[in-house]
């Protein structure tokens, strides 16, 4: 099984040679780190090209021209996975709050059961958050995934705002990613909502959530104000969604 390791950077210096090597050095056969970089003013790009030089057959670098979002850096490392023959696409961030140890696991977990998405989650049994994250933001992040985002879209993912997911290609191929319109963080809660409507299975793994140890966190209260506020956008866009509704020819054009 061929695995490309999507991973958006914007300002990640810090940490992205560190989690390229670590992810390379993982037990795992045909693993591709593709590193989208939204020119970071920080150099991360320049990093990222040292990177792929010195390891030409397993790291590549889509340099973005700006800042254009979570969400479409995403959409366009999953299309460039695709493009090279990947079997499944891992998404994580950089910043080893999602930590690499698990991708075995993941991978092992969609070999092994009859599910379509694999997903690191702090909120099924075993799940932890931090222990340096006050009881404030530990609440409200249980309870944007286990009361608000449920009670509006009724998923079944515990851990539906997190971004370590592994994908079947053939995923996000039938989901058709031009239905996903988010750019921020609820990209996250959009893409399984979407997954979920149409049929497709998700198994979830306990994970250990850490803070970011290098750099600085991109989430801010306006963030998570807005992101609360596009819940219902997602909802009252894909309520209709049925599996019937797949897409059945594959996808061919560019992000």
């Amino acid at each position: 099984m061929k695995i490309v390791v999507v991973i958006p950077t914007y300002n990640e210096a810090e940490n992205l040679e560190n989690m390229v090597n670590t992810l390379l050095d993982l037990p795992v056969d045909d693993l591709f780190v593709l590193i989208a970089d939204d020119n970071s003013p920080d150099g991360t790009g320049d990093i990222a090209d040292r990177l792929a030089a010195e390891h030409p057959d397993r790291v590549d670098v889509l340099h973005r021209p700006g800042k254009k979002g979570l969400g479409k850096a995403y959409i366009h490392g999953f299309h460039e996975a695709a493009k090279r023959g990947a079997d499944a696409v891992l998404q994580m961030d950089c910043d080893f709050s999602h930590s690499p140890s698990y991708v075995p696991q993941m991978i092992q977990t969609l070999e092994d059961c009859n599910c379509d998405i694999v997903i690191g989650s702090r909120y099924v049994k075993g799940g932890r958050l931090d222990e340096e994250w006050g009881i404030g933001r530990k609440l409200l992040s249980w309870w944007a995934n286990s009361i608000y985002v449920r009670m509006i879209l009724r998923t079944r993912a515990a851990d539906a705002t997190g971004g370590f997911r592994l994908w079947r290609c053939e995923v996000l191929d039938g989901m058709d990613l031009s239905r996903i319109r988010s750019n921020g963080y609820v990209f996250q809660v959009e893409t399984i909502y979407v997954a979920e409507k149409l049929g497709y299975r998700a198994t979830e793994i306990p994970i250990y959530f850490a803070d970011r140890k290098e750099g600085t966190s991109k989430m801010s209260f306006r963030v998570q104000s807005e992101a609360a506020l596009r819940v219902w956008q997602v909802w009252w866009r894909h309520r209709h969604l049925k599996p019937s509704m797949r897409r059945t020819v594959p996808h061919t054009a560019n992000a």
